[in-house]
């Protein structure tokens, strides 16, 4: 199949899904055509099969926001007339899946399109569910030949906020590719993340204020009354200057350790001996899975889609938004049960493998593909 996708290019969950979801597809032998405003993060290098197309915006006076739907729209029409892609695969509602809608009518003359809408988070809970999206949202939805969500979660909110059937959702979960996102990786960053004798306790992010990076200073600042260790804070946003100055009001700003932005998150994931995710809402939690697939023992909040991913007190600990003691009691535990600490690690492991793995979910994409095209 020739397949186009398009997603948001930037650090975060949804970006991250798209693009190991095209590489695995050209490495299964289809064409992947990635049309977006910008390379994404995690497509580096070149890649037999994978071509990206940039989405070109000109500046004009009139327009004081460039229409940069109106561009994608008109990109997906070029690239696949010349392509001659058979579907485009749009991670989020607004505004790719109105974007392709728009392509589709274009091209309805020369031949057909087909559409599929992965549903991934915030196009469903926060900007769809606004009155002013609310009505696009849900027609671009509709519009398409095929949907899925990331969680039944999600699927859930979807048919109870936009009206959608049913019937029309198919739950296909966010993924990882095990050989990638392992344990006991070579070479280990232990060292230069923690003195020797302290544990590395990891909360990786795009530090949105839903992320509540903030909880995770306070967690760690219970923590540290009691086990020596150091807070690893991977990623970056608009919460992370909060966070950072938290830790330097509650004077750990020496034992928080920021990174940034990093290219391979995996091989530092794989050193952690805890890793935080207290977040207000997650749709399915992909930062988690990544570290259960390293290994990493999990402590997150009962939200959205997480409870599908972890297993509380089996693949991890799960809390209630907000209930920081009882995180912070799970995280003692953990650093200071090392046959505990085992025990989570394997069982999240086996999680990745067995239910969340590159090679369990990846077919389930291509038999849809199939089916929209019939």
């Amino acid at each position: 199949m020739k397949i186009g996708i398009t997603c948001y290019p930037t650090y975060g969950g949804s970006g991250a899904v798209a693009t190991e979801l095209g590489l695995a597809l050209a490495e299964r032998g289809h064409e992947v055509h990635f049309v977006t405003y910008a390379q994404p993060f995690r497509l580096v290098g070149l890649h037999d099969r994978v071509s990206f197309h940039e989405v070109e915006m000109e500046d004009y006076p009139l327009f004081e926001h460039p229409p940069y739907s109106l561009a994608l729209a008109v990109a997906l029409h070029d690239v696949v007339r010349r392509e001659g892609l058979d579907l485009v695969h749009m991670h989020y509602a607004i505004p790719h899946a109105a974007s392709a809608f728009l392509a589709k009518q274009m091209l309805a003359e020369e031949r057909p399109l087909k559409i599929v809408t992965t549903l991934h988070g915030t196009d469903i809970t926060l900007v769809g569910l606004h009155p002013s999206f609310h009505a696009i949202t849900r027609f671009s939805i509709l519009q398409s030949d095929g949907i899925t969500a990331v969680s039944s979660w999600l699927k859930d909110q979807t048919v109870r906020d936009f009206t959608v059937p049913d019937d029309r959702i198919d739950v296909i979960p966010n993924f990882v590719d095990p050989r990638t996102w392992r344990p006991n990786r070579e070479p280990c960053h232990r060292s230069k993340l923690a003195e020797k004798g302290q544990k590395i306790v990891m909360h990786v992010s795009n530090y949105r204020p839903v992320k509540r990076a903030q909880d995770v200073v306070e967690i760690f600042a219970k923590i540290r009354e009691t086990v020596p260790a150091r807070l690893v804070l991977v990623g970056d946003g608009p919460d992370r200057p909060r966070a950072l100055a938290r830790a330097a009001e509650l004077g750990l700003r020496e034992h928080v350790l920021f990174v940034g932005r990093h290219a391979a998150p995996e091989e530092l994931l794989s050193c952690a001996d805890l890793f935080l995710l207290p977040s207000a809402s997650e749709s399915f939690g992909l930062a988690a899975l990544e570290a259960m697939a390293c290994g990493a023992p999990v402590v997150t909040s009962t939200t959205g889609g997480l409870p599908e991913v972890v297993e509380d007190g089996v693949s991890g600990h799960t809390f209630p938004v907000g209930e920081l003691d009882r995180m912070a009691e799970a995280g003692v535990r953990i650093l200071t049960d090392p046959e505990h600490a085992k025990a989570l690690s394997a069982a999240g492991r086996k999680v990745a493998e067995e239910r969340f793995s590159i090679d369990v979910v990846v077919p389930k994409y291509e038999a849809m593909y199939e089916r929209v095209l019939g």
